[in-house]
């Protein structure tokens, strides 16, 4: 019989463990960002600072969908994690069939959906005329093939529930330069513009979504799917959408909050509109240790609840915080550094550019405290308490974030550095409410602990 892929997290050096869980998740993560990154890169160097614009407008649309999606994978993933940490492979089984045949369903549904939303959200936006039709074009081809996105993530939710992270990595790194090779024959060869980026990308996440599921089909291990199986039960699907629809409707609304901060940012025209753009792409490769390291936090602390390993949990979750705080501080520290020069990977437009490094280096070092709001998130979704992140991610990320954005720009000072504090502000008071929260609840737990045991 083949050596498992899957891993257990229940026993060994815990901050080993963690960290060797989670080098393919960062890994992964950063090849998954490349899609969207080199589309940025390709469109900023050889079709101009509109079409670069548009591509980042409608990043915080395609969070909505992508984001809402996870919530559910995150749900499956604590599910899923729990039954292997017991070891009840009959409700393991049950559980991955369930949650691939409710994922086909929702691509159906978030495909159509999508599609048609596209324009009502550019315009709610308030998106300029100038970059309007090509964000709209890449949209269109975006969302028709989104389904290729949300496959991928699902079939590698599952395979991180049961601690293989590696091969869904070697999908990523194999599509993500599928990806950059089509970027560039498209747009370069081709001359397709923004309809050639992202057509490169959805191509290529079909490509690793096929490769996912190949896997699951075809494994020997306790894992594998079968499409004869597939099925819902609707006793685990209540307990997935229990732990993942709080994760999905904190991820929608902050997303769709943070819809309203681009549209802040689109009042000040294309250049600063660009510029925005590319401080969330790197942003986007900042935040890569700490959801890397929060993914590792939920599936440690589930595994180890499962299996009644409760002292455990407690000391995975510190460590990893820990460990996030150090990796993010080094990756801050050089990107506040290099900022003008990461920035001009982008664009050469000088506009951009000043604003893009003013947008970094105003921010960068606010992300520590995103670190302890990420991995204490992780850590309660792991234990089931997925309520409580949703409801303190929803009051920092968007009731105060929003508040600070209404006042600040009528009352006070509306400029872009002042809009682009709005996610930092978010961030503190996020991180004081976690921190409060998951600190209060431990003689909670202490007694939910307990009464497993007995």
């Amino acid at each position: 019989m083949a050596k498992s892929t899957a891993k257990d997290l229940t026993s060994g050096n815990i901050a080993k463990q963690i960290i060797m869980f989670s080098l393919p998740l960062m890994l992964g993560n950063v090849f998954q960002m490349l899609y969207n990154t080199v589309d940025s890169i390709v469109v900023g160097n050889f079709v101009g600072t509109q079409a670069l614009a548009a591509v980042g407008s409608t990043t915080m649309i395609v969070n909505l969908f992508v984001f809402f999606f996870n919530g559910f994978s995150i749900g499956a993933g604590v599910i899923i994690s729990k039954y292997f940490g017991s070891g009840d492979h009959d409700r393991l089984h049950d559980a991955i069939e369930t949650t691939i045949t409710a994922s086909l369903i929702l691509c159906a549904v978030f495909t159509a959906v999508s599609i048609l939303l596209v324009k009502p959200m550019l315009h709610m936006m308030a998106t300029p005329e100038d970059v309007f039709a090509d964000a709209v074009t890449y949209l269109r081809i975006y969302f028709a093939g989104i389904s290729g996105l949300l496959i991928y993530n699902i079939g590698s939710g599952i395979l991180r529930a049961v601690g293989d992270t590696t091969r869904p990595l070697y999908f990523l790194i194999l599509t993500s330069v599928l990806n950059i090779i089509l970027d560039l024959l498209f747009v370069i060869v081709f001359r397709l513009g923004i309809a050639g980026v992202a057509l490169a990308t959805i191509i290529a996440q079909f490509v690793s979504a096929i490769l996912t599921m190949l896997l699951l089909l075809r494994t020997k291990d306790i894992y594998r799917f079968a499409w004869k199986d597939m099925q819902i039960d609707f006793d685990i699907l209540m307990r997935v959408f229990a732990v993942g629809m709080p994760a999905a409707i904190q991820s929608v609304i902050t997303a769709f909050s943070n819809v309203f901060v681009q549209g802040y940012i689109n009042h000040f025209g294309s250049g600063v509109m660009a510029a925005w753009s590319c401080y969330n792409k790197i942003d986007m490769f900042i935040m890569l240790p700490m959801s890397s390291l929060a993914m590792a936090a939920t599936t440690f602390v589930s595994q180890n609840i499962g299996a009644k390993q409760f002292k455990r949990a407690r000391e995975g979750t510190k460590i990893t915080i820990l460990q996030t705080l150090g990796i993010t501080g080094v990756i801050a520290l050089a990107i506040f550094i290099f900022a003008a020069p990461s920035v001009s990977l982008f664009t050469s437009d000088p506009e951009v550019i000043q604003w893009g490094t003013t947008f970094l280096r105003v921010n960068v070092f606010f992300m520590l405290f995103n670190c302890v709001n990420h991995v204490l998130a992780g850590a309660l979704r792991g234990r089931g308490d997925s309520q409580a992140p949703m409801v303190i991610m929803l009051t920092g990320f968007v009731a105060i974030r929003q508040t600070y954005l209404f006042f600040m720009t009528r009352f006070i000072s509306n400029t872009p550095v002042t809009v682009g504090f709005g996610y930092p502000v978010g961030w503190m008071a996020t991180c004081v409410m976690e921190v409060l929260y998951y600190v209060n609840k431990q003689k909670v737990y202490a007694l939910e602990e307990q009464a497993m045991t007995n």
